[in-house]
């Protein structure tokens, strides 16, 4: 019998193959792209962080990394470039045009509609910050494609479809989307829920200058003056290499104190879980977790804290969590890398102490 002519061999046990041929006109959007969001002439971490998944996702592929940079200042949309090169792109789909020297969605939206509908990307990423957010849902909505928000984690699937995770019914799960029946695929990402990658210097790639037939005239969007955030001092617990946190443990505001006075001690900012935002304990701009704010920090120190699924996407990027909570069974006891079973409001004064010793100590011996 002929090699060709053999039976085939029986099916393997368990779920049947599910693989489907992509519809024809699919196999026209190739790429995965990062849409690099400047303001005031530099580019939003967020947009590295992206490149850096962007490129796991586009080797996994096998296509190109791809990074739209839109601007009105030629000088600020090469030095993004470059670093979009560094970052992981291959080629960079440039924009300069002076009806884009500040963020309009109504602006934005046409140029990002515009250089989708041409070039026909299979992936497009943007950061969850506001002006991500406001752009995304603009850009998907006028394409008739899917978004899926404030991802977690991307990832391809074996079909070579869009993998994208996020917390649903109020952050208590974790579901993973598809968007199977349109193009692009499309997603945002809080800063520092992925990891920076390290950039390559001097790295290069084409650019693709793309031409837009836009009149400020046109334009019923206009930006009158521009107001710094008063709020500019608010708390930085994303980019803080050390955030101390207390939660419902610590029993009363009064006692959230000692929260402040390690994060004092050690240099760092401090922060709290949601229900600590409910009760009037802290402001929101220190909520840490899915709802409020996403940290990547070198120490993270919990306490009093339970570790709900909100709270553990919101900080599991931590390289080093230390938990403190008097139930052992606690569930942020699963992801922690050291954890202690202790009332909170008895160790941490313990723990400001030592620290303050050690770190006088050291001041003196240098």
């Amino acid at each position: 019998m002929s090699e060709s002519a053999k039976p085939a061999p029986p099916a393997a046990s368990g779920r049947a193959s599910t693989k489907k041929e992509l519809p024809e006109h699919f196999k026209a959007y190739k790429h995965v792209w990062v849409a690099v969001e400047i303001e005031h002439g530099h580019a939003h971490s967020v947009s590295f962080e992206l490149l850096g998944e962007g490129r796991k996702l586009a080797d996994r592929r096998g296509v190109e990394l791809g990074a739209v940079v839109m601007g009105d200042d030629r000088s600020s949309l090469d030095a993004a470039a470059a670093q979009a090169f560094e970052y992981g792109a291959d080629v960079v789909y440039l924009v300069c045009h002076p009806t884009l020297a500040h963020y309009r969605n109504e602006v934005a939206t046409r140029v990002m509609t515009d250089l989708v509908n041409t070039y026909q990307p299979e992936i497009l990423l943007l950061g969850a910050t506001n002006l991500g957010r406001d752009l995304a849902g603009s850009v998907a909505t006028t394409l008739l494609t899917g978004l899926t928000a404030d991802c977690t984690e991307l990832e391809i699937d074996e079909e070579g479809s869009l993998a994208a995770t996020r917390p649903t019914f109020g952050g208590s799960l974790l579901c993973t989307i598809f968007t199977l029946n349109f193009r692009p695929q499309m997603a945002t990402v809080r800063p520092r829920v992925l990891a920076m990658p390290e950039p390559i210097a001097a790295r290069t790639g084409r650019i693709v200058e793309h031409a837009v037939n836009l009149d400020e005239n046109d334009i019923v969007t206009k930006v009158l003056q521009f107001i710094a955030d008063r709020d500019s001092d608010k708390a930085q617990l994303p980019y803080a290499d050390i955030v101390v946190a207390g939660g419902l443990g610590l029993r009363s505001a009064e006692n959230f104190s000692l929260v402040r006075e390690l994060a004092d001690v050690l240099g760092g900012e401090y922060g709290g879980s949601r229900p600590l935002v409910q009760k009037g304990w802290i402001t929101a701009d220190r909520q840490i977790g899915q709802t409020g704010k996403t940290i990547r920090p070198r120490l993270y120190i919990a306490a009093g804290i339970s570790g709900a699924i909100q709270h553990r996407v919101g900080v599991e990027g931590a390289d080093m969590i230390v938990a403190i909570n008097s139930d052992p069974n606690a569930p942020i006891f699963e992801f922690a890398h050291l954890g202690i079973v202790a009332d909170a409001i008895t160790l941490l004064p313990a723990l400001t102490e030592a620290f303050s010793k050690r770190l006088r100590v050291n001041r003196l011996a240098s």
